[in-house]
């Protein structure tokens, strides 16, 4: 069985919406058994970023706002898009400074990771960063955001408690959590 064999069979395509972040396409297909169907697909126009701040002292900043499409206040790692076809370290760093006023002298990619892959073809990256150097922050007009600095094993048990739901932030301090318990930070 060739695993990079793609079974489905795209018989035509539509976009039925687009605007400057996403598209959504309407695939007429034939299912990897024959069968008929339609299978939507959200592009997405920006590459997910994140970013795990970890100062010496082993903490990290989280970013705390009401996201729109879930109708919830969330704790977030610091995180937004990245065009396509830029280096998505100068998008981290970027957002970095926009929401925490944070530079960081120390980047390295952890995670790369496909957030909801059954409908969208999001893919993100997540940067630990380190050396940390306070500035101003740069917030979006869209962005309305509290700054919480805590010790890192608070934000894991966060993630425990199901206080932390978004996909980013829960792989990246899973992530930071396994290179702690392997040696590597």
């Amino acid at each position: 069985m060739d695993l990079n064999h793609n079974p489905w069979t795209v018989l035509s395509s539509k976009v039925e919406y687009d605007n400057p972040w996403i598209s959504v396409t309407e695939n007429q297909v034939l299912n990897p058994s024959g069968g008929r169907g339609i299978y939507g697909v959200v592009h997405f126009k920006n590459a997910a970023i994140g970013v795990i701040p970890y100062d010496q002292e082993g903490n990290i900043y989280l970013v705390g706002q009401f996201r729109f499409a879930i109708d919830e206040f969330t704790w977030e790692i610091p995180e937004g898009g990245g065009p396509l076809g830029t280096d998505p370290l100068e998008s981290a760093k970027r957002e970095l400074l926009e929401e925490t006023g944070l530079i960081a002298h120390s980047w390295e990619p952890i995670i790369k990771i496909h957030l909801s892959n059954s409908v969208c073809d999001e893919a993100g990256m997540i940067y630990l960063a380190r050396q940390l150097e306070q500035r101003e922050a740069e917030p979006e007009e869209t962005e309305q955001l509290h700054i919480r600095k805590v010790p890192f094993e608070e934000a894991y048990q966060m993630v425990k408690r199901h206080e932390i739901t978004d996909s980013l932030t829960i792989a990246a301090i899973l992530k930071v959590k396994l290179m702690q318990l392997e040696g590597e930070l």
